[in-house]
């Protein structure tokens, strides 16, 4: 892994404090700069506020989960064409296809496999 071109902004959106701290030291690692969210709410008033490049977020959480704040997301123009990334601990063959047609940009399964998740940042991120 090779560090990145830290101009690049990633917000990481989980309700588990924990899960966004691993993802934003691996982030970190790797140069980029990181804001954090808990909700989907939250996540929404970040990312309008921040105009992020890559946006990481957990299907379920409370207050708004992932596929209510996808779907606002897309609909604000500072926000419509950031790739976002779902990020769910539920079997991926049951969700993949509704994250996607939510607006989800690609699904990623917790545990998170940190080398996928490198290969598919650099995807989204390089065709920027």
């Amino acid at each position: 892994m090779s560090e990145r071109d830290n101009s690049y902004l990633v917000l990481v959106v989980d309700d588990s404090e924990c899960h966004r701290e691993i993802l934003s030291v691996f982030l970190g690692v790797l140069g980029y700069k990181v804001v954090e969210a808990a909700d989907g709410l939250e996540a929404v008033k970040i990312a309008r506020s921040t105009c992020p490049d890559l946006i990481i977020m957990d299907l379920s959480m409370p207050v708004m989960d992932g596929y209510g704040a996808v779907q606002i997301l897309r609909k604000v123009p500072e926000t419509a064409a950031v790739p976002i990334l779902a990020c769910t601990a539920h079997d991926i063959s049951t969700h993949k296809a509704q994250a996607m047609s939510a607006g989800f940009n690609d699904v990623l399964t917790k545990p998170i496999d940190f080398t996928n998740l490198n290969v598919v940042i650099d995807r989204f991120l390089k065709a920027a």
